[in-house]
């Protein structure tokens, strides 16, 4: 369940409250739940309950645990809390890790995309300045994947951005965009050599190489005979990474945060990189379904990879 589909369900329990005479309040168009901070009850959270209390005339406890009684048991949801004043606090059943792997299939370069903020229009002032051309395009890309009508026009919002020089001629495109979109966009802008060097020290480098590792998998896996296994769970800390990553394309398009993106990418690429030596067989090693299922979470990651790389303007080779 994404935080988009967590919305709508409990704008549905509202729905119901109101349709069984609960509640008599208007239906709220969207109902906004957030992450739990840290320390919190739950992985999300939801103040609709203390929203919807003064236009009810009942206390938001009471609201609360009338929507409460109607999202207990709902698809997705493992467990619903009340705590404070009324706020709805939220644990997730978790796909699991073959699930995952299907949904990354099957979405393929857009696994991420939705429509959480359908409805929303957003405008941007042309940017004058090299970078924050960049961002700025950048941006519209991650929001019109979220649902959003975004675009440019006088008078639009103006996001902060450090100044940065457009060097593609000198860096090209990958490492001239990684540049200015890496680091936060009232950071300084990295510098640009050190992303043209073939090393682990550089996160371009990585990314890419990353990418690169997990299309060679599914060549080296087909010469030996493994295919990867989609029917089977595999559960590795890199699968917790790409469950996160519709989060992180959300996250970035909200806070008008690009380098979410990048550094979401470089978890995903250090994960799969220690993970990929248990993925095929070695020596003498006959193949077996968990080496199956290991090669298509590494095709996953590959095409989180691919797609988050997309989104930053910035290709993903195969080979490297």
């Amino acid at each position: 369940m994404t935080p988009a589909d967590l919305s709508l369900t409990v704008q549905h329990a509202v729905r119901r409250a109101v349709d069984d005479g609960a509640l008599r309040v208007d239906v709220p168009p969207r109902v906004k739940v957030e992450k739990a901070r840290p320390g919190g009850v739950g992985e999300y959270a939801s103040s609709i309950a203390l929203s919807l209390a003064r236009p009810a005339g009942r206390p938001a406890l009471d609201v609360a645990t009338e929507l409460k009684t109607r999202l207990d048991g709902a698809a997705g949801i493992l467990a619903v809390d009340i705590t404070g004043p009324g706020f709805l606090n939220f644990t997730l059943r978790r796909e699991s890790g073959a699930a995952l792997v299907r949904a990354v299939r099957a979405a393929g370069l857009s696994y991420g995309r939705g429509d959480a903020l359908a409805g929303q229009t957003v405008r941007f002032e042309p940017p004058a300045e090299a970078r924050a051309s960049v961002v700025v395009a950048c941006l519209v890309g991650l929001l019109r994947g979220q649902g959003a009508d975004a675009d440019t026009a006088a008078g639009g919002e103006r996001p902060y951005v450090h100044p940065g020089a457009d060097e593609t001629a000198r860096l090209g495109t990958d490492a001239a965009s990684w540049r200015l979109l890496r680091a936060a966009p009232h950071d300084r802008p990295l510098d640009g050599p050190p992303l043209l060097a073939r090393h682990e020290r550089n996160a371009l480098f990585r990314v890419q190489y990353a990418h690169s590792r997990a299309r060679r998998l599914l060549v080296n896996g087909a010469q030996l005979g493994v295919l990867p296994a989609y029917d089977t769970d595999v559960e590795d800390p890199l699968a917790a990474l790409l469950r996160d990553h519709p989060d992180v394309l959300l996250a970035a398009a909200r806070h008008r945060a690009p380098d979410r993106v990048a550094r979401h990418l470089e978890a995903v690429a250090d994960a799969l990189l220690g993970f990929q030596h248990t993925v095929l067989p070695l020596g003498d090693e006959k193949p077996s379904v968990a080496h199956r299922s290991r090669l298509a979470l590494a095709e996953a990651a590959g095409t989180v990879l691919a797609g988050g790389l997309s989104v930053l303007g910035i290709s993903a080779p195969d080979r490297i």
